[in-house]
């Protein structure tokens, strides 16, 4: 058990041999609450964040309404303020109850062969959404920026394993993690960036990048003159990762890809433009959205902000201050690990927000609110009365550390047993079939209050845009011409024809 003192039960240990005194620092690439004067990991303070980044607290309006809109009981990771913070998530509600779907975006940084438990939470969120609005889903898997940075911090040395081939074997492990945490193949589209671009998602690539500034990316993301140009590069393929129109295929249309180019795909599709994004993610990603946010509108196509909402940090197995790494072992639980290694995890490194004895405990209760693994029960325990009832408990010293250990260990073992056993089931063509562009298969809000019009009618339009019928029913004043013009030439194919036949006669 991690020490303490006595009035100040789970205060994280001294770390001043491996950092020092600094500010909290939290970007895409770098998650730190930063050290006290005497060199003390210091708690993320998240409500300044909130305030550095511009982004909204979730309120419990936004969960009246969101179970008002699904007829559901907010996801547990709501409830209890582990996503908690958004952009426009209201907007998204609108979206869908006026409109009846939007889409859902997230991503995974594949650094290693296996997943870790904070890796899990944001898509098992994402799978919740997924399921209660019956919408669908983009997953992108990061292979080329991990193989970016990884050789940056290498000084742009190449290490043994860090290849771009090592890269997207990772991506393809960590996808079928994804799949097994129960994601809808239907209506589920995961794909690596090495593997994937092209088409009209490079189109919105290329636009967007003309609209940022090497300023405004270094700014936003904290990167320096010494790092590589694919960095800066690399935040564009994010961004328009979350706009519909990069992915036409998915919703019935043409892409433009080699060598099964269709000329209906010369443009791109003003119809998938209008359709709203909502981002499920942690907080570090924050800055590439907000950048995707200022320019959203300023496209060809313009499209609607996306919106998001936003997630804690799954604290690492030492405490405050920090969120699991796939590059530490020692601080995070892998969804690879043993009964035994999950155990030895918890019993070894988790900290502890109880007291030097099991006596003081008793007499002094200790803090749930710091305690490793309570926090991880606060992330994966499905009842709120039970999860209460271990705090109040813990705090009145009635529940020892060793207790609450044993109770996380058991939560975290079986989580991770369930999973595996999914795994083994998921196979090379399970994943590919994950990975194959088609056309998604969901149905959404069944009674929007204003239904969009479908992507392309039975026969499709010329250039795969929607055709949207007039107030009068009558078609739009385009449809209208078009009609007249297949008309005219009907009829003069008709005079043709008839000409030919009097001929032969």
């Amino acid at each position: 058990m991690a020490s303490a003192t006595a009035s100040e039960p789970g205060v994280p240990p001294i770390a001043s041999q491996k950092i020092a005194a600094a500010a909290q620092a939290i970007d895409p690439y770098n998650v730190s609450g930063g050290t006290d004067e005497h060199g003390n990991a210091v708690a993320i303070d998240y409500d300044r964040l909130v305030q550095e980044f511009g982004t909204q607290l979730l309120t419990p309006d936004h969960l009246a309404r969101f179970e008002k809109v699904t007829g559901k009981p907010a996801h547990r990771l709501m409830r209890r303020g582990v996503f908690f913070s958004h952009r426009d998530f209201d907007k998204i509600l609108d979206a869908y109850e006026r409109d009846g779907t939007f889409m859902l975006y997230t991503g995974r940084g594949p650094s290693s062969g296996s997943m870790h438990l904070g890796h899990t939470v944001p898509f098992l969120f994402t799978k919740e959404l997924q399921e209660l609005f019956d919408v669908p889903l983009v997953i992108m898997m990061t292979d080329d920026e991990k193989y970016l940075h990884t050789r940056n911090k290498n000084e742009g040395r190449q290490k043994p394993g860090n290849t771009v081939e090592d890269f997207i074997a990772f991506a393809h492990e960590n996808i079928k993690d994804i799949i097994a945490l129960g994601f809808d193949p239907k209506k589920t589209f995961i794909y690596t960036d090495y593997e994937y671009l092209g088409g009209h998602f490079y189109r919105n690539v290329s636009e967007f990048e003309s609209m940022v500034t090497l300023s405004q990316s270094f700014g936003a993301m904290g990167f320096k003159m010494e790092y590589n140009i694919g960095l800066p590069a690399y935040g564009a393929k994010q961004c328009v990762a979350a706009f519909p129109s990069s992915y036409p295929e998915l919703f019935g249309l043409p892409d433009s890809r080699y060598p099964t180019w269709d000329p209906a795909a010369k443009m791109r599709h003003k119809s998938l433009s209008k359709i709203m994004t909502l981002i499920p993610c942690a907080i570090d990603q924050e800055p590439y959205f907000r950048i995707l946010r200022d320019r959203c509108e300023r496209m060809t196509d313009p499209h609607p902000k996306t919106a998001l909402i936003l997630s804690k940090f799954l604290t690492a197995l030492q405490g405050a201050g920090g969120k699991m790494s796939a590059s530490d072992a020692n601080s995070a639980i892998f969804m690879s690990d043993t009964p035994n290694q999950i155990k030895k995890k918890i019993n070894s490194h988790a900290f502890s927000g109880g007291r030097e004895t099991a006596e003081e405990q008793r007499e002094l209760g200790g803090n749930p609110d710091v305690d490793v693994a309570y926090t991880y029960l606060s992330y994966f325990l499905d009842s709120d009365e039970e999860l209460e009832a271990l705090a109040t408990r813990y705090r009145s010293g009635d529940l020892l550390t060793g207790e609450m250990k044993a109770k996380c260990i058991a939560e975290l073992q079986s989580f991770v047993a369930d999973f595996q056993k999914r795994r083994e089931s998921v196979t090379d063509e399970v994943m590919r079939s994950f990975m194959r562009p088609r056309k998604l298969e969901f149905k959404g809000n069944p009674n929007p209050t204003k239904p969009a019009a479908p992507a392309v009618e039975e026969g499709g339009a010329a250039n795969g845009e929607a055709k949207e019928g007039g107030k009068d029913g009558r078609g739009t004043k385009g449809e209208r011409k078009a009609a007249k013009l297949a008309e005219k030439k009907a009829e003069k194919e008709a005079e043709k024809l008839a000409l030919r036949q009097k001929a032969e006669a």
